[in-house]
């Protein structure tokens, strides 16, 4: 197993570009840090092209992740897993998994979360892990909202990803789509303008919009939508978070 302790290792520097857009479309590959993300990918036959841990975390591997991918596997120093880490206390297991293949075609079934302009990765990935528990199909993210594997992106959904259809792509074209294969497709306002979603009776197939943190929704996809919904604030608090808004409306439709 081959063994490298120097943050300056040609190889780990390529490793560390992944921590980039730029550099993971370059590559065509992505980081994925933490054991519990390793076990997902395996479990959804996600093909693993290196596995690098550190003395530590081979003494403590309670899912045998190397000795399962002992072909793929590099031994790294703790300074190296420090350099590669996005959290202040790495794990010191990270893989490296190639990017899903891109592509418009969408299966029009079952239920869709639509992400308008969503920048916080924490958000994004929140949202996708909460689509997921709902029982959604897929999530679509408008171009300009948070990179689907940044590495914060990825620490919120937690392997949902894994799980769920998810791609980019022109969301007014995307709401055409649906619309023309009968799933309506519901916005959100922070204002009473739109409907109390309580008033909703909402089909087995349905697709969500959820709005820029700051902004909302884009007022011209406001005006594609069936509806738009909004939830009712009992208390004095001027709006909720985006994702937890997202939350309600997920489970409550």
């Amino acid at each position: 197993m081959e063994y490298i302790t120097s943050v300056k290792n040609e190889k780990i520097k390529e490793i560390k570009k992944l921590a980039t857009a730029k550099g993971r479309r370059q590559q065509g590959r992505y980081l994925i840090e933490g054991e519990h993300l390793v076990n997902e990918a395996l479990q959804n036959q996600i093909t693993i092209i290196e596995l690098l841990v550190t003395e530590n975390f081979t003494n403590h591997d309670q899912h045998h992740l190397v000795k399962q991918l002992y072909d793929q596997c590099i031994k790294i120093g703790d300074s190296v897993a420090k350099s590669l880490s996005n959290t202040v206390t790495p794990q010191g297991i990270f893989a490296v998994i190639e990017l899903p293949k891109t592509t418009t075609q969408i299966d029009y079934q079952g239920k869709w979360l639509l992400l308008d302009h969503i920048q916080d990765p924490g958000n994004v990935g929140t949202m996708i892990r909460t689509a997921d528990a709902a029982g959604y199909q897929g999530v679509i993210l408008s171009p300009d909202s948070a990179d689907l594997y940044a590495p914060k992106v990825q620490r919120a959904m937690q392997g949902s990803q894994f799980h769920l259809q998810l791609l980019t792509a022109n969301l007014s074209e995307v709401i055409a789509d649906l619309q023309q294969n009968n799933l309506p497709v519901y916005g959100t306002l922070v204002n009473e303008t739109a409907q109390d979603y309580h008033q909703v009776q909402a089909p087995q197939n349905f697709a969500l919009i959820m709005g820029n943190e700051a902004q909302g929704m884009q007022t011209q996809l406001a005006q594609l939508t069936d509806k738009n919904l909004y939830i009712p604030l009992i208390g004095q608090a001027e709006s909720l978070n985006v994702a937890i808004a997202a939350g309600i409306l997920m489970f409550s439709l």
